[in-house]
């Protein structure tokens, strides 16, 4: 679906992104394709496996370009979004790119001077692009949905209104996030600020034609400095419920683990469950059954139950499931020297 790797139109190489592992990385992911289903798998940072910086739903979304939200995914990531909320069918489209080879593309960088230097330090000669290559119809194709030409609209749109969005992923944990928000500095540790797609070119309005999206510095350094996890996107996309596609990259991407908290699973969505009002938790534990059942019949899980904690007034429900299929891996790329 893809273009292959082969030179540029200004003599520059196109390197694919696979040969900058090692041997035995390569071999590894390659068997993690193969296994659960994974023969096109999405190869996605965990860090948008398991976060929640996307509504379970498609509509009422916040649009407002001054919108700004931090969402906190405890043990795992704290993400903040600015421009826009960010809903199901934007997951859709990201996930779908991410199923998709992405290629390493080195162009000649236009503010290269080897006789400026600044603090001792050259501009590159190059710049390094990740661009996926496809036409309409693949996209429509991998998102299961219909393909003609009224949805290439849809498509264009969510991919316009993710590059409209800055995402802001900070690598140190949710308590050490909140303690320097309320002192109003910096988090300790390593983050990075950056939009989620860069430009989109199309060839034109047909099925088949050809469909362009680039990344830029943010696909690389998770790609180079984050894990990646194998989602199984034959699951994802035959899910119906916006919830189940919400809760099943957290599932899939930890093979290990074979229960999930009431409370997780709505910080996952979004919601602190238990500052909510008892008909909307009501509410919500349906919405999570009906999730689970969902998940259940796309092929994703064989099996699931409830057991309920008791912690005063409050009744929590943990979620047990297992497994439709073996367990998957994580490929853990090295840090970029």
């Amino acid at each position: 679906m893809t273009g292959e790797a082969g030179m540029d139109g200004n003599g520059g190489d196109m390197e694919a992104l696979e040969p900058q592992l090692s041997e035995a990385e390569l071999k590894r992911l390659e068997r993690f394709k193969n296994r659960r289903g994974r023969r096109k798998p999405s190869v996605m940072p965990t860090d948008l496996a398991r976060t929640s910086a996307f509504a379970p739903r498609r509509r009422n979304l916040n649009t407002d370009a001054n919108f700004s939200r931090v969402y906190s995914l405890t043990y795992h990531s704290v993400v903040e979004v600015k421009g826009r909320e960010l809903g199901s069918q934007h997951r859709d489209v990201i996930y779908a790119l991410f199923r998709m080879r992405a290629v390493e593309r080195r162009v000649p960088n236009p503010n290269h001077n080897p006789n400026i230097r600044t603090i001792g330090v050259a501009e590159k000669p190059y710049l390094t692009l990740f661009q996926v290559e496809t036409t309409w119809r693949d996209l429509l194709r991998i998102m299961n949905r219909t393909e003609h030409v009224n949805n290439l609209g849809t498509v264009l749109e969510s991919l316009e209104q993710i590059r409209s969005v800055s995402i802001r992923v900070y690598q140190g944990g949710p308590d050490a996030f909140e303690k320097a928000l309320a002192t109003g500095r910096i988090p300790k540790g390593r983050g990075f600020s950056d939009s989620l797609l860069g430009k989109i070119s199309w060839d034109g309005p047909k099925l088949d034609d050809r469909v362009i999206v680039e990344y830029g510095e943010w696909v690389r350094r998770v790609f180079e400095l984050r894990h990646l996890v194998s989602l199984n996107a034959d699951v994802y996309f035959a899910l119906k419920s916006d919830y189940a596609k919400t809760f099943w990259p957290y599932i899939d991407s930890q093979p290990g683990h074979t229960w999930i908290d009431e409370e997780m699973l709505g910080e996952l969505s979004g919601r602190k469950i238990k500052e909510e009002a008892p008909t909307k938790r009501r509410a919500f534990k349906q919405d999570c059954r009906q999730a689970f059942d969902d998940m259940v019949r796309a092929g994703g899980l064989k099996r699931w139950w409830v057991e309920e904690q008791r912690r005063g007034r409050f009744v929590s429900l943990r979620f047990h499931y297992e497994h439709a299929l073996p367990r998957q891996g994580e490929l853990a790329l090295a840090a970029a020297e």
